[in-house]
């Protein structure tokens, strides 16, 4: 789980040694502290080769194949066109799962490295954790709440994109909670949220939101539609017989669309969060 995290962690810490008066030393010394880290976790698994290959074994579970559910990731989503596990082998799927994840964290990696900063590093969490979640091997329903840990820490300032990315995550895995029994705890929980979130004296969302320009209003309204009523349908109708998992992969491929409009987003917000605004450069030229 820490992996989903760890290139904004090293993007960020490797762009503020090579700011510093010595940034060879800084390196070297990042280095180490890394390498002792990852020395001191796994030097309890180190008296035995099967133990290291057992603990290898349960942080990549490899046999189970590349999905194993209705998670609203790209190999899940794009499997109702492209059969991935009929046609590739597992360890093709190794390496590509492994190729896309890296291509799809380098953006927010780069802008870390080329110019970090608190606010960006949070970006990066966010980002990186996402580029987990949508291509890596054997995600499950419940990491979505993985990226949803940087993106609460930017609610204050995001307040819209927060809201918009917990409806979906939470609607991702409602046929996981529905099979095990919870959905009256999630209703609550979920009205409670919007109760707080809609609270008077709260900042409210205007239409000048950077998300909010960049979904458009009537993709933003056509998306709660669509959030409000696959939750009723999920709880009152039966599928077709011929297609007992319809309603699960409907969910999944909306929530998976709306994943890669936030992915996107965010890897754009990120990129342009140093560059001036139009009023400051006015005032600059003033």
């Amino acid at each position: 789980m820490s992996a989903y995290f760890a290139p904004a962690f090293f993007s960020h810490l490797l762009g503020k040694c090579l700011r510093r008066k010595h940034p060879l030393l800084e390196v070297s010394k990042l280095g180490f502290y890394v390498l002792g880290t990852f020395a001191a976790v796994w030097w309890p698994y180190l008296y035995s080769k099967d133990s290291v290959l057992e603990v290898l074994s349960r942080l990549a579970p490899f046999e189970r194949g590349i999905f194993e559910d209705y998670v609203a990731n790209f190999w899940c989503a794009s499997s109702i066109i492209i059969k991935w596990k009929r046609l590739f082998t597992s360890e093709s799927l190794r390496l590509l799962s492994l190729i896309a994840t890296v291509i799809t964290c380098l953006p927010s990696m780069i802008q870390q490295i080329k110019s970090p900063s608190n606010r960006g590093f949070l970006y990066g969490l966010l980002n990186c954790s996402f580029a987990f979640y949508m291509f890596s091997f054997q995600v499950h329903e419940k990491s979505i709440l993985l990226p949803l840990l940087p993106a609460s820490l930017l609610a204050m300032e995001e307040p819209f994109i927060f809201r918009w990315f917990m409806q979906f995550a939470m609607l991702s895995m409602f046929p996981l909670i529905c099979r095990d029994g919870l959905v009256v705890p999630y209703l609550a929980l979920l009205a409670l949220f919007i109760l707080i979130f809609d609270a008077p004296g709260q900042q409210r969302v205007k239409e000048s939101n950077y998300f909010y320009n960049y979904l458009g209003a009537t993709t933003v309204r056509l998306g709660l539609v669509c959030y409000f009523i696959l939750h009723i349908v999920y709880l009152t109708m039966n599928p077709p017989e011929k297609y007992p998992f319809l309603f699960e992969a409907v969910i999944m491929n909306v929530c998976f669309s709306q994943f890669v409009l936030v992915t996107l987003g965010c890897n754009i917000k990120q990129w342009v969060l140093n560059k001036p605004t139009k009023l400051e450069v006015d005032k600059k030229f003033i």
